[in-house]
């Protein structure tokens, strides 16, 4: 399997960069307000542009991967008590006795 992805990706690279390849025409970048670069390969705009949505693309993974990461670290701590408490193990230092079994009022 390992072998059939990369022959996949080596096929999408040659396709990719052989389109590439033949979009090398100087074209002129219109910004705003007028300001306007002239004589910039077409190839350059492309791997720009793949580049910047690339990064925005990774940005937008972020919130949602340290949200699965704070609650995989969780769940590990919740794992850690449960097999504590089934061992009759002692609870860890760094948990307040109070979360584990509540104080009974005096």
């Amino acid at each position: 399997m390992r072998y059939l992805v990369w022959a996949l990706r080596l096929i999408v690279f040659i396709v990719v960069l052989m389109f590439a390849l033949k979009n090398t025409n100087p074209v002129a970048v219109n910004f705003y307000n007028d300001y306007v670069v002239h004589d910039v390969p077409l190839i350059v705009v492309m791997l720009i542009t793949f580049v910047v949505g690339a990064i925005f693309g990774l940005l937008l993974t972020v919130p949602a991967s340290m949200r699965r990461r704070r609650e995989a670290q969780r769940l590990r701590r919740e794992l850690d008590r449960v097999q504590a408490a089934v061992n009759g193990q002692q609870a860890p230092a760094d948990v307040a006795p109070e979360t584990i079994a509540p104080m009974s009022p005096l």
